[in-house]
């Protein structure tokens, strides 16, 4: 179906990240601060990350095992920091 399934499937965990900012950004602009709605689907998406990263050292098709080991090694802690950023946004002035 796809012409290059190896590079779309590669591509999942930093789409996922994207998406985390997508959905920190229009859900504080739609929803009040530190809402459910907004905030429990943050929580969900790194975890998918790290899971997608697991998924594609076992799967291991376009790159060695090494490789991916490598790749999740330098995106895992750049998505925590955004996912930190990102459940900070969402909460707004719920802390203070």
């Amino acid at each position: 179906m796809f012409p290059y399934p190896d590079q779309y499937r590669v591509a999942i965990p930093p789409i996922t990240t994207a998406f985390m900012v997508a959905w920190a950004l229009i859900s504080h602009a739609v929803f009040a601060d530190a809402s459910p709605f907004s905030l429990y689907p943050l929580l969900g998406l790194f975890p998918a990350v790290i899971g997608a990263h697991l998924y594609l050292i076992w799967l291991a098709k376009g790159m060695s095992r090494l490789d991916q080991c490598f790749y999740a090694l330098v995106h895992i802690p750049l998505a925590f920091v955004v996912w930190t950023f990102t459940i900070m946004h969402v909460n707004g002035h719920a802390f203070s």
